[in-house]
């Protein structure tokens, strides 16, 4: 699968994305009853389905008229992101995001893919002792911090609140997959997440925790009891607990190549958040690039060495143990778990206890405390297998109590496209870059003093109609916001507005289907060949099989692979519409036969689109 991102050419590379919750379970029973198996999607994504994110600002009129061109229909959006939920065309999902993705007022366009559960139970003993609390130096840091006051999200497959270590510290939750209050687990995972943050400690019974008097949380991303869940559905998750107020989230799925949760955990964290996930349990280096907005957790063993299954690479922040942890059950017991599933909630509990011992740090003190006071594994220095190193809530707790967390220093901020002097027309598309040394929550834009919008995700991205304005110069200013309030001005880059009619573009484009041929008796799986050239330039060309559209791009030519076995023997359409930036457009129609050679053959693979009509196909991670 491509992962498309406006303006930045982000490209990742071909692989799958059915993308696995993490971790394994080792327990001493016997036997043990694995949940009952639910059937796979079909596909490893929603099919028809995109998150697509438009830049602030663009008017509701202009947004659908280039979603119209592409072929798709907005259905709703994700809370404060500004992602919509996209329907199009089933097997077009790769060529309407690349279309999108072009679009210099799109942000980014990127199917909903599929997170998998994948559990795999060994028969190994569970371990006599919970060693990794000594290990991060837990019980030192209990003489600072317990967790007090700090809510930790849990987004997974839910809680069992009735269990006796979790019982009366569960706050009410939400279920982003049903859309509705039930957060209990559906499969077990959660609840031992959860038990592995915060369970309740030195209560004379059970398991202890890291953070024993944080809250937890709870919120169901899935409804299936593998605990299959949307990219979509997590990113609701993590918006939801922003607004609810919770200060950490932990997310043991592997995230951190989704453009939605990044937005969505970059919203967490202009409220004050952490959100820390898992690396994965690969084993292997996925490629993965760094992620400002989560702190991502490998796994260790008790000898301080990576775990074997552990995954790795630039994208790592932090490492911690995940190798026979002791934690919740669902049903009330407990058990001997591994994986970077844990790993990453014994993380989570760390940055509890450093909030609960300074409350006023913000989310990069947060981040440089736990970094920098992780002891050093490996090579000298961050590395790929360890991050900076494996945590220490010890260590991260003294330094959080002796951080001075007063923030005077602005964010720097200025804008960078379009460039002073520039004549702009119509909707016009804004980039701006801000930084803080603490992290940027929000950034305005004006036009001569006159606001025009906000951003709280980068890159931070505006959509202007200058037709709201008259013709002359404008002057365009940015001002960026941290989350102590302080604030940085742009310097501003004055434009040329000129929305004089150009009435000179009259020419429409033009438009032909070179294969397969007017009345062509076809059968099979047929390449659909679309040309289309413009005197100025083309904004569309869109494909449609009586009537029903199956592909759009920018660029010409559309190639589109039609299985025919899929449709009725007889006569069938096919047009293609293009349009150009002036609105011209110009249409060609063929009709075509498709034979009876098809008639019983059960043969050949769905039509498929990726651009190119072509679409690849993966194992599962």
């Amino acid at each position: 699968m491509e992962h498309y991102i406006a303006r930045q050419g982000a490209r990742f590379a071909s692989r799958i994305k059915t993308v696995s919750i993490l971790f394994l379970l080792a327990t001493a029973l016997p036997l043990f009853m694995s949940p009952a198996q639910a059937e796979p999607p079909a596909k490893p994504w929603a099919p028809g389905r995109l998150l697509v994110q438009p830049k602030a600002g663009l008017p509701d009129l202009e947004l659908n008229k280039i979603f119209a061109r592409a072929g798709a229909t907005s259905k709703g959006r994700i809370g404060p992101l500004n992602v919509h939920i996209v329907n199009v065309p089933e097997q077009a999902e790769d060529a309407v995001a690349r279309a999108l993705a072009r679009n210099p007022h799109i942000k980014f366009a990127e199917k909903d893919w599929v997170v998998e559960l994948s559990e795999t139970i060994p028969n190994d003993p569970k371990y006599p002792s919970a060693w990794h609390l000594p290990k991060i130096a837990a019980p030192l840091a209990w003489d600072t911090a317990f967790g007090d006051n700090i809510t930790v999200a849990v987004l997974d497959t839910g809680v069992d609140d009735t269990h006796p270590d979790l019982f009366g510290k569960v706050l009410s939750g939400w279920n982003t997959a049903s859309n509705n209050s039930n957060t209990w687990d559906i499969h077990g995972h959660g609840t031992k997440v959860a038990g592995t943050a915060a369970a309740s400690s030195n209560n004379s019974q059970g398991v202890a925790s890291i953070a024993w008097n944080a809250l937890i949380m709870p919120l169901r991303v899935t409804d299936s009891s593998n605990g299959w869940a949307y990219w979509s559905d997590i990113a609701e998750a993590l918006t939801w607990a922003a607004d609810q107020g919770a200060q950490v989230a932990n997310i043991s799925y592997d995230v951190t190549n989704s453009s939605t949760v990044s937005n969505a955990a970059q919203y967490f964290r202009s409220l004050g958040g952490i959100v820390v996930v898992a690396a994965g349990n690969s084993g292997s280096n996925p490629g993965y690039s760094d992620n400002p907005y989560m702190i991502s957790v490998s796994a260790t063993t008790s000898s301080d060495s990576k775990a074997s299954w552990s995954s790795y690479g630039h994208y790592v922040d932090v490492s911690a143990p995940g190798e026979g942890i002791w934690t919740t059950t669902r049903g009330g017991g407990y058990g001997s778990v591994s994986g970077t599933s844990f790993a990453s909630p014994a993380t989570a509990g760390v940055v509890a206890l450093i909030l609960s011992a300074n409350p006023f740090l913000s989310p990069g003190e947060i981040e440089s405390i736990l970094e920098s006071t992780a002891d050093d594994l490996g090579s000298s220095g961050w590395d790929s297998f360890y991050g900076y190193g494996r945590i220490n809530a010890y260590s991260a707790v003294i330094a959080a109590s002796e951080t001075n967390s007063i923030d005077t220093q602005a964010p720097s901020v200025a804008i960078l496209s379009p460039s002073e002097g520039a004549t702009v027309s119509g909707t016009v598309a804004i980039d701006v870059s801000a930084e803080d040394n603490a992290g940027v929550t929000r950034v305005d834009l004006y036009a001569n003093g006159q606001f025009l919008g906000s951003d709280t995700t980068s890159l931070y991205g505006f959509s202007w109609d200058s037709t709201t304005v008259a013709d002359g110069s404008v002057s365009l200013t940015a001002y960026a916001y941290d989350a102590a309030g302080n604030e940085g001005v742009s310097s501003t880059v004055t434009v040329l507005v000129d929305n004089t009619p150009d009435s000179s573009d009259i020419t429409p484009p033009s438009v032909s289907i070179t294969e397969p041929a007017e009345g062509s008796t076809i059968s099979g799986t047929v390449h659909i060949t679309v040309n289309a050239s413009d005197n100025t330039a083309l904004a569309a060309i869109q494909l449609f099989i009586d009537g029903a559209m199956r592909s759009a791009t920018d660029t010409s030519p559309l190639s589109y692979s039609w299985n025919t076995r899929k449709d009725t023997i007889g006569f069938h359409s096919i047009s293609a519409v293009a349009e150009d930036r002036a609105g011209n457009t110009a249409t060609t129609l063929i009709i075509v036969n498709v034979g009876s050679d098809n008639k019983g053959d059960s043969g050949g693979g769905k039509g498929n689109s990726n651009g190119n009509g072509n679409e690849k196909g993966g194992k599962n991670k």
